[in-house]
C-alpha cells in the first residue's frame, strides 16, 4: 500500500482521481441507488471511505462525485487488491472514467506487494468482462477467469453465478497506459 499520508489528487483532463473521504459515502450510495448496481448500505460506502481509503478511489468533475471503485486487500492475500464494486454516473459511461479509476488504483499500489487485482463478475455483465479484460490487455498481463461463487450460494433466484476475473502480475514498472 502507498505509505504517503498526504491525500494525492491526480487530474485528467475536467477529472480529479483522489481517496475517498467520509463525506463522499453518501455520493457513493446516491450513484449506486440510481443504477442497476447492486445496493449495499449506505454505512458500507461510508466505512469504505473511513477504513479503505487508500484502497479506494472516486472520480470528480467539478467537485462532483461522477465514479468510484471499492477495493480492499484480502487480509491473507497481501498480493491481491480486490475490487467489490465500480460505479459509473449514468452521465459519464462511455468515456473511459472505469478504466482511469481502475488505472489509478493500480497504480497507487506501487510498492506494495500487489501483483494481482481481482473481482467477480456474473456472466451476464459484458460491460464489466470487458473492463477487466482492457486492463489485462492495457496492462500486458492475463486475465484469468475463473468459477467463484455459484448461483446455488444467492438467496432467491434472481442473482447469477460470479465469476473471478484475475488480473496479472502488474509490473513493477509504470505502464505508459496508466498515465493516460
Amino acid at each position: 500500500m502507498n505509505q504517503q499520508t498526504a491525500t494525492i489528487t491526480r487530474t485528467n483532463e475536467q477529472l480529479t482521481f483522489d481517496k475517498p473521504s467520509v463525506e463522499d459515502g453518501s455520493a457513493m450510495w446516491d450513484l449506486v441507488n440510481n443504477s442497476s448496481l447492486d445496493q449495499n448500505s449506505p454505512y458500507k460506502y461510508i466505512m469504505m471511505c473511513e477504513f479503505f481509503s487508500e484502497t479506494c478511489v472516486v472520480a470528480k468533475e467539478d467537485g462532483k462525485l461522477v465514479g468510484f471503485v471499492t477495493a480492499f486487500i484480502p487480509p491473507e492475500r497481501s498480493d491481491v487488491i480486490f475490487v467489490w464494486q465500480i460505479g459509473i454516473d449514468a452521465s459519464q459511461r462511455g468515456k473511459g472514467i472505469a478504466s482511469k479509476i481502475l488505472n489509478e488504483l493500480v497504480e497507487r499500489q506501487d510498492g506494495s506487494e500487489v501483483r494481482y487485482l481481482e473481482a467477480t463478475v456474473t456472466p451476464s455483465n459484458d460491460a464489466s468482462q470487458s473492463l477487466f479484460k482492457r486492463l489485462a490487455r492495457d496492462n500486458k498481463t492475463t486475465c484469468t477467469i475463473t468459477e467463484c461463487f455459484p448461483e446455488k450460494l444467492f438467496p432467491g433466484d434472481e442473482h447469477e453465478e460470479e465469476l473471478t476475473f484475475r488480473i496479472g502480475p502488474f509490473s513493477k514498472e509504470k505502464s505508459p497506459e496508466l498515465n493516460k
